[in-house]
């Protein structure tokens, strides 16, 4: 009896700590390797800083977790969201992904980020106004704005890899125009002379930028909604955001 006793306690301790272990899971991030600063440096396939980092970094904190950050190619992100494999997913708005995952929950957002249109020479004028234009984008990435340009041969897309290939091709000329965020444009042109710097002609769209978390028991979700919003109040975000200014 007393034999049965202990192996009914050590049954009960042996599920409870698997229970406890699972609860204390790192918490998987997707970090897409088309981002750069300031948002995310990628260095051997491991993101080593930037603002994306730090937040994520901050946001398991606030639940107890460690953050595991995931660095996938772009076009793997969303397939990783349909398999389960990631738990979180920062720096994304509505208009960017497919509307399908209904297993994941929106955070509140961010951040806020203006889209531009940049080039090599100072000027202010719509994007609409450019005929058959060459524009550097970024392989995979959605542009709602320019997409009916696209489609009706008005403006032909120039992919690159990553964002700061993009602004690096403009900048020895493969290219006149391309398609940025006030964020990478401020980061290219602190780290270039005057005379290289770019220029914004536009905005193309200014959009709320958020996290999206994966809707399943074994992701606290309503504990990390719940910490976006405190570090919202907090003043964290714009506390990360202006480290990288």
């Amino acid at each position: 009896m007393e034999f049965q006793v202990l192996k009914f306690i050590a049954a009960c301790l042996l599920l409870a700590c698997t229970t406890l272990q699972a609860d204390q899971s790192p918490l998987r991030f997707a970090i897409n390797d088309s981002w750069g600063m300031p948002m995310v440096r990628i260095e051997h396939d491991t993101a080593v800083e930037g603002i994306l980092v730090d937040l994520q970094r901050a946001l398991a904190a606030k639940v107890g977790r460690e953050a595991k950050l995931i660095v996938l190619p772009h076009m793997r992100v969303e397939r990783a969201m349909d398999s389960g494999d990631i738990d979180v997913r920062c720096y994304v708005s509505p208009s960017w992904i497919n509307a399908g995952h209904k297993r994941f929950i929106w955070t509140r957002p961010f951040m806020s980020q203006r889209d531009l249109l940049v080039s090599t020479e100072p000027g202010s004028f719509k994007v609409e106004e450019l005929q058959r234009e060459r524009i550097g984008t970024v392989l995979g990435f959605n542009y709602p704005r320019l997409q009916p340009l696209f489609e009706r041969g008005q403006l032909f897309r120039e992919d690159t890899r990553t964002q700061d290939q993009a602004l690096l091709k403009l900048r020895a000329g493969r290219y006149r125009y391309a398609i940025t965020n006030e964020h990478s444009l401020a980061w290219f042109n602190r780290h270039q002379t005057p005379e290289q710097r770019l220029f914004a002609q536009s905005v193309l769209a200014t959009v709320p930028v958020s996290c999206i978390v994966r809707n399943e028991p074994d992701v606290p979700v309503l504990e990390l909604l719940h910490a976006m919003e405190q570090m919202a109040e907090e003043g964290r975000f714009d506390q990360i955001i202006n480290e990288y200014r």
